[in-house]
């Protein structure tokens, strides 16, 4: 999970077969034809890209790192661009078939170590309709855990960064129980009186500590440092309330 700058934005169309693994990657149900079609009505119309491109995603796009939106973003906009001209595509021939995700195996009563969070988080991103079911789960379940957070009084940064990893913490239990975790109590949720006190299972906490540490330094949108040590501490409880869920 290193980080890289980004790369100057560049909007460019660099074929179907890219536009078409990048739109899957996304999971845009929409091929590049379609798309290039979809782009020449709205023109016609005198719609926005803007407008249109939203249209290609049933869920909000989620992308397992930045690069990988920036390039999307470049090739529909660069496909906008051509739209109205003579631009055509190659009609597209069978997809390659991309390797299956490993699964993930079960925890059954053991707790998980380090080698698991990864297969765990690598099976998260590397299957986008797995990644989404997982989390409609936690936002159809998880009313408590998300009010706790509303009740903090973050900044916008330290909130997402919490929500985003109450998310991913419920969605690797899921996997390991093959159920999903039970609704939080929200007296789990009580920050504790002593820092870093934590039931949670020592490879939760490292994942904790890890997400937390890149979302300290990020480049554009960091936690600010004053609220570092409540985000942390935050974290903490969450992987702890949720691995007590799991076990309900």
């Amino acid at each position: 999970m290193a980080r890289r700058d980004r790369s100057p934005f560049d909007r460019r169309f660099e074929g179907a077969d890219v536009l078409g693994g990048l739109l899957e990657l996304a999971g845009s149900p929409y091929g590049p034809e379609e798309v290039l079609h979809a782009f020449r009505d709205a023109r016609k119309a005198g719609l926005a890209a803007s407008a249109v491109i939203p249209t290609l995603f049933p869920e909000e796009p989620h992308f397992r790192d930045r690069d990988t939106a920036q390039r999307l973003f470049q090739n529909l906009l660069g496909l906008w661009d051509l739209a109205p001209g003579k631009v055509t595509l190659a009609a597209p021939g069978p997809r390659p078939k991309k390797p299956k995700p490993v699964p993930v195996p079960p925890l059954g009563g053991r707790d998980p170590d380090p080698e698991w969070v990864e297969m765990a988080w690598r099976y998260l991103e590397d299957d986008p309709r797995a990644r989404q079911r997982l989390l409609h789960s936690f936002e159809n379940r998880q009313d408590a855990l998300v009010s706790f957070l509303d009740e903090q009084g973050l900044s916008d940064e330290g909130y997402g960064v919490l929500r985003q990893l109450a998310s991913e913490l419920h969605a690797m239990l899921e996997l390991g129980s093959g159920a999903a975790p039970a609704r939080v109590d929200p007296a789990a949720l009580k920050l504790k009186k002593s820092p870093g006190e934590s039931r949670a299972p020592a490879a939760l906490l490292a994942y904790v500590d890890e997400a937390l540490f890149e979302a300290e330094q990020d480049e554009e949108a960091p936690v600010p440092a004053r609220e570092r040590a409540a985000v942390r501490e935050g974290g903490k409880v969450l992987a702890a309330a949720l691995w007590a869920a799991r076990r309900k």
